[in-house]
């Protein structure tokens, strides 16, 4: 329901007809019906007029939304914006990582030793694995990347934090929907104000939940009464692992694997639809490792990604990398999970390193979008993220330039690119 109506429903609701004349009486008195009173303004209480605008909009849709009159008034007392959350949200990095810089800097030997460690000391990593029949390996992986295996798990005020973000408005309903789900947490009493502790966007604990993912997913794995995926490590991985399984976790399968690929391979198929693997063993595709696929494998479909271009490693995706993207919406994030899973497990390192690459500043990704643009190729807007639609575009234009259809974008595509537009919008139009 937008505002107005809500006000206009509200009015409608607290009048008393003993008092309000009606449209014939008015009209009945030869006198015009009275002008509606002009809405009283809402008083400034956090310094912000915008922010307390929003607040008082807010608190009767949380309330409609099941959360107590009393809650609502209690955690929003005094309730000021956090302007860093506001800066750190609408902060865009200059340049972007390469993945396998990423990657490497996930998969890094102490992070290794560790986990190895912790998969071998945990004593209810076999029940979670066997309750959700998601690997231990993964949920570890998820563990490390979220937190440092529970270390860092960010000291912001979840409530103060997501009404900055719903008050900015950039993405108001998503946030104003974590913010109900936090205030339902309160609500019931399971967790206080002062326990719902994360980071600036919202997310929660060791294995970082949402709040609205916590009541939905949250599981009291020790058994003493609470979901406490904060102190519990044992609740956060047993919540973690039924995360995954209602992302659509297919036991047995695995999640990505490095293959090699034959010398005369068509790029042009990354990043395309899955397909079965004897697909793509027909068209010469094997482990890297030289190992057999297993059963579960062949029964199942894959797609490839050449995260680094074909210089670098080649991976088989099955689909479930795709329910670790849930997660965390991630092609490198998902990568980084399942390749330190792999290494938990006993895995070696990758057998094609990744190459060494250079950042593209976001310069240059508006530039190699708006060459594309006007060479005639779909990119899906000109933002300076590469996406798949603009890696699609990418691909089409490097064919078009019998360059291997990768859909990696490097400096001298780029400068390729800029020359190609600048010379056609030099052409005389005939």
């Amino acid at each position: 329901m937008d505002r107005r109506a809500f006000l206009l429903l509200t009015l409608a609701g607290c009048a008393d007809p003993q008092l309000e004349p009606t449209l014939t009486q008015a009209v009945g008195s030869g006198s015009p019906p009275p002008a509606p009173a002009a809405p009283a303004p809402v008083p400034v209480v956090s310094g912000d007029p915008g922010f307390d605008a929003w607040l008082a909009q807010f608190k009767p849709k949380a309330v409609l939304a099941g959360v107590p009159q009393a809650v609502v008034d209690r955690e929003t007392a005094g309730l000021t914006p956090d302007t860093g959350v506001v800066a750190s949200d609408g902060r865009q990095p200059e340049f972007s990582k390469p993945v396998g810089d990423y990657v490497k800097g996930t998969v890094s030997d102490v992070r290794i030793s560790q986990g190895r460690q912790f998969r071998d000391t945990l004593p209810y990593l076999p029940g979670i694995e066997q309750a959700f029949r998601v690997p231990r390996e993964i949920v570890l992986a998820v563990w490390a990347m979220e937190s440092a295996f529970g270390k860092v798990q960010g000291d912001k005020d979840i409530v103060r934090c997501l009404a900055t973000l719903a008050a900015d408005g950039r993405r108001r309903g998503w946030a104003e929907s974590e913010l109900i789900s936090a205030l339902k947490i309160i609500a019931t009493g399971e967790q206080t104000r002062a326990r719902l502790k994360g980071s600036w966007a919202g997310a929660m604990g060791q294995t970082q939940f949402l709040p609205g993912v916590y009541l939905s997913t949250a599981i009291d794995g020790d058994r003493d009464g609470h979901r406490d995926i904060w102190g519990s490590t044992h609740d956060a991985l047993a919540s973690t692992a039924n995360y995954l399984a209602k992302a659509g976790w297919k036991p047995g399968e695995s999640w990505s694997r490095e293959v090699r690929l034959p010398t005369d391979f068509d790029y042009s198929l990354t990043e395309g639809a899955r397909e079965p693997l004897a697909v793509w063993t027909n068209r010469g595709v094997r482990r890297a490792d030289g190992l057999a696929w297993s059963a579960a494998d062949q029964a199942s479909s894959a797609g490839l990604i050449l995260p680094s271009g074909y210089q670098g490693p080649a991976f088989l995706i099955f689909p479930n990398h795709a329910a670790i993207m849930k997660y965390n919406n991630s092609t490198a994030y998902a990568l980084g999970v399942g390749l330190l899973a792999l290494r938990f497990g006993g895995d070696g390192p990758l057998v094609t390193p990744w190459p060494a690459e250079t950042p593209l500043s976001r310069t240059d990704r508006v530039l190699a979008q708006e060459s594309l643009v006007k060479l005639g190729y779909d990119t899906g807007g000109v933002d300076g993220a590469i996406g798949p639609k603009t890696r699609v575009a990418i691909r089409a234009w490097q064919q078009a330039n019998r360059i291997p259809a990768d859909g990696y974008l490097t400096p001298q595509m780029i400068q390729s690119m800029a020359m190609q537009a600048a010379g056609m919008a030099s052409r005389p139009q005939s």
